[in-house]
């Protein structure tokens, strides 16, 4: 076996073994980013053939789902979402900072109140006020909420800075309390304000 042989067959044994186990992380985000199911795989077959092309610039032992997840983010940005791209107008200004949190019934957990509901229910209603983010929200939101990043990850991933990672889900959990709080109440995570 020649030696450029033995070379792509680690290459790819490597890449299977590192990379290929975050493939349902990245379909799952991916499906909350293009809304779309079709453009979903493409977008994850796309990040996977870069990831391939680019292994060689991998830093063994460092994160290989945060490299991944930030491989299909710049794909996202760059190709899908300029195709899509319409202005939305958004205003979170009426809606208090606790709208929601603070009527979650506590589960005595460390985690945040978005995952804490989360972890309770996951349906299409939830999907759906997901998928009503607008895009530079919605992706911050999964990448924290549904894939767990830190603010700092998400900040590496997104290419952004830090304080704006900390605006923009700061400003989508306060969109998010918005359109689930009805959803909240008939489901009984919450008790309605009997006014």
């Amino acid at each position: 076996m020649s030696e450029s042989r033995i070379v792509t067959q680690n290459k790819r044994q490597e890449f299977e073994r590192e990379a290929i186990p975050h493939m349902d992380a990245l379909l799952r985000s991916g499906l909350r980013m293009t809304k779309n199911e079709k453009d979903a795989e493409d977008l994850v077959q796309e990040t996977m053939v870069k990831a391939y092309r680019f292994w060689d610039k991998f830093e063994k032992g460092s994160n290989c789902r945060a490299w991944l997840f930030r491989i299909m983010t710049n794909i996202f940005i760059n190709e899908y979402r300029s195709k899509s791209r319409s202005p939305m107008s958004i205003s979170t200004d009426d809606v208090d900072d606790n709208f929601l949190y603070g009527q979650l019934a506590s589960g005595g957990t460390n985690d945040t109140p978005e995952q804490a509901l989360f972890a309770k229910i996951f349906d299409n209603d939830v999907k759906n006020a997901i998928d009503k983010l607008p895009d530079d929200f919605r992706m911050v939101i999964v990448l924290s909420f549904l894939e767990g990043f830190s603010y700092q990850e998400i900040a590496d991933i997104t290419d952004l800075q830090l304080g704006t990672v900390k605006s923009r889900l700061h400003r989508g959990r306060k969109l998010l309390q918005k359109e689930l709080y009805d959803y909240a109440i008939q489901n009984g995570f919450i008790k309605g304000n009997s006014q």
